[in-house]
C-alpha cells in the first residue's frame, strides 16, 4: 500500500519537472537555428567573394595568354620576315656570279676566237663572220681520263684488247665503216661526241655487262646519253655492218664450206652447223609463261627467263644465219620452223645441202641430226661421232660469242623490245673478230648449259632417213669413222 502511494506520488513529482524541461528546451532550438541560417548565408557570400575572385584571375590569366600569344606571333613574323630576306640575298649573289660566270666564259669564248681567226685565211673568216655566235656551255664537266688514256696512239694493244676484245686496228676498222652514220655535227650548245668515243661505249659495254652507272664513270658521260649510245651503236651495226659480215654464203663459199666440213667429219654436202643458245633476261610485264626457262629454272633453283639466238656456222665458227627474239619456252624445233632459214629451205634454196643439228632438232631433207635410239648399230656410232665433231664448231661457236661479249651471260637492263638489236651486234661483232683472227683470251671462254629438247616429230623425212643411213654405212666401210671403237 505504501509502495503504491509512492509511485503515485513519484509520478506526480514527476510529471511538472518533465513540463518545465520541455518549455525550456524550445529556446536553445531557435537559436541553432538562426546560428545555421547565419553560417550559410556567412559561406554564400564567401563563395561569392570566391567566384569574382576566380574570375578576376581567370581574366587576367586569359590577357596574359593573348599578350602572349601576340608577342610569340609578332616574333614569328619578324623571323619568318629576315628568312625571306636572307634567301633573297643568297638568290641575288648566285645570280651575279652566274652572270659574272657567262660573262667570263663569253669573253674567253670570244677571244678565242679572235685568236681563231687571225689564224685562218680571209676566205675562212669570210665564210664564219655570218655564223659567229658565241658558245653557252652548259654540259656537266665529267672526268673521261680512263677513255684518254685507253685513245692514246702510244697505248699498249695488248690492254686495249683486253678492255675492248679487239686489237686497235679492228676497233678503228669499225669506226671507219659506221663514221657516216654515227658521226655528229657541233652545236652552239655542247661539242658532238667524237665516233671513236660512241663506239668505244658500245663495245665496251658489250664486252663487260657492266651497268650503265660504270660505263658512265668510265667514259665521262651521262647515264642516259650511255644507254643511248648503246642503242644508237647497235642500231648501225644491225643495218651497216651486218649485210657486209653476216650473210649466208654465195656459192663459190658455200663449195669450200663443203670441202672444209668433209675434211673435219667426211660428211659431204655440209654447209653449216647449226645450234641454239639462251639469252637470259628479266621477268617481261606480258607474256611472262611464254619467256619462262623450265630447264634453267630446274638446274639454278631461280626463276628463269629468257630469249633464245639460233646460229648458222661455218667451220671458223663465223655466223651465217641467225634467228634472234623468240621465247625461251620454245624448242629448238619450234624456233627453227620460226627462222628465215627453214623459209629459205622450203623455197628450195637448201636442197642437195645440209644443216647439222643437234637431238633437239628434227631430221629433215636439208637438216641432219645424230641417231637417238637407245640402242645404237657400230654403224650409228661411228656416224653420231663424226657428227660430233662437226655439232662442236657450232657450241665453240657460241661459247666464244658469250665469253667475248659478257652481256649475254647476264640479265641486261636492255629493253625486251631493243634487245634483238643488241645481239644481232654482238653477232656481227663476233664474225668481225673471227674473221681478221681476234683470238679470245682463254679465261674469258664459257661454258654452255643449254639442254637439248626432244622435238615433238623427230622424223620430217623418210627420204632423209635413207640418206643418213647411207653416209653412215660410207663413213665406216671407207674406213673414215668408228676408230673410237677400235
Amino acid at each position: 500500500m505504501n509502495n503504491g502511494n509512492n509511485y503515485k506520488r513519484r509520478r506526480k513529482d514527476t510529471f511538472p519537472g518533465d513540463e518545465d524541461t520541455c518549455s525550456t528546451d524550445h529556446e536553445p532550438k531557435k537559436k541553432d537555428l538562426n546560428g545555421i541560417i547565419t553560417s550559410l548565408l556567412l559561406l554564400e557570400e564567401q563563395e561569392k567573394r570566391d567566384h569574382e575572385e576566380q574570375n578576376d584571375a581567370s581574366n587576367e590569366e586569359k590577357s596574359i595568354m593573348e599578350s602572349n600569344h601576340k608577342r610569340k606571333t609578332r616574333t614569328m613574323l619578324e623571323f619568318y620576315t629576315n628568312l625571306q630576306d636572307y634567301y633573297s640575298e643568297i638568290e641575288e649573289t648566285d645570280r651575279r656570279k652566274r652572270k659574272k660566270s657567262r660573262a667570263m666564259a663569253a669573253s674567253v669564248a670570244a677571244a678565242a676566237a679572235v685568236s681563231q681567226s687571225e689564224n685562218q685565211s680571209p676566205n675562212q673568216q669570210s665564210k664564219q663572220s655570218g655564223s659567229s655566235q658565241q658558245r653557252r656551255l652548259w654540259v656537266k664537266d665529267r672526268s673521261k681520263a680512263w677513255w684518254d688514256e685507253c685513245n692514246r696512239p702510244d697505248y699498249p694493244d695488248d690492254e686495249f684488247k683486253k678492255a675492248f676484245r679487239m686489237s686497235k686496228s679492228t676497233f678503228e676498222l669499225i669506226c671507219e665503216e659506221l663514221n657516216s652514220v654515227i658521226a655528229k655535227e657541233d652545236t652552239t650548245l655542247r661539242n658532238a661526241i667524237p665516233v671513236k668515243q660512241r663506239v668505244a661505249v658500245c663495245i665496251w659495254r658489250l664486252a663487260t655487262g657492266e651497268p650503265l652507272r660504270l660505263v658512265s664513270k668510265r667514259f665521262g658521260l651521262g647515264i642516259s646519253t650511255c644507254h643511248k649510245l648503246v642503242l644508237e651503236v647497235c642500231s648501225a651495226i644491225r643495218s651497216v655492218l651486218m649485210p657486209k659480215y653476216l650473210h649466208w654464203p654465195d656459192e663459190d663459199s658455200l663449195r669450200e664450206t663443203k670441202e672444209e666440213f668433209e675434211g673435219i667429219s667426211g660428211i659431204p654436202n655440209v654447209v653449216g652447223s647449226m645450234y641454239t643458245t639462251h639469252i637470259p633476261i628479266i621477268a617481261p610485264k606480258i607474256s611472262v609463261a611464254a619467256y619462262f626457262n623450265k630447264r634453267q629454272t630446274e638446274r639454278s633453283q631461280k626463276t628463269s627467263y629468257s630469249i633464245t639466238v639460233q646460229g648458222v656456222v661455218d667451220t671458223r665458227g663465223v655466223f651465217t644465219d641467225v634467228c634472234i627474239g623468240w621465247p625461251g619456252s620454245m624448242s629448238d624445233d619450234q624456233v627453227l620452223e620460226k627462222s628465215a632459214l627453214h623459209q629459205r629451205a622450203n623455197g628450195g634454196l637448201l636442197k642437195g645441202v645440209w644443216v647439222v643439228g643437234s637431238s633437239g632438232y628434227p631430221l629433215m631433207d636439208w637438216v641432219l641430226v645424230p641417231y637417238t635410239q637407245q640402242h645404237l648399230t657400230w654403224t650409228q656410232h661411228a656416224f653420231n661421232e663424226k657428227i660430233g665433231e662437226i655439232q662442236k664448231v657450232a657450241k665453240e661457236a657460241f661459247g666464244r660469242l658469250k665469253g667475248r661479249w659478257c652481256c649475254l651471260q647476264r640479265r641486261t637492263e636492255v629493253k625486251l623490245q631493243d634487245l634483238p638489236v643488241v645481239l644481232g651486234a654482238c653477232c656481227v661483232l663476233h664474225n668481225i673478230c673471227e674473221m681478221r683472227d681476234e683470238g679470245i683470251d682463254p679465261d674469258l671462254k664459257f661454258e654452255l648449259e643449254d639442254d637439248d629438247m626432244v622435238p615433238e616429230v623427230a622424223l620430217k623425212s623418210v627420204s632423209s632417213m635413207k640418206a643418213r643411213d647411207a653416209i653412215a654405212h660410207n663413213l665406216l666401210h671407207h674406213g673414215l669413222a668408228g676408230t673410237a671403237f677400235l
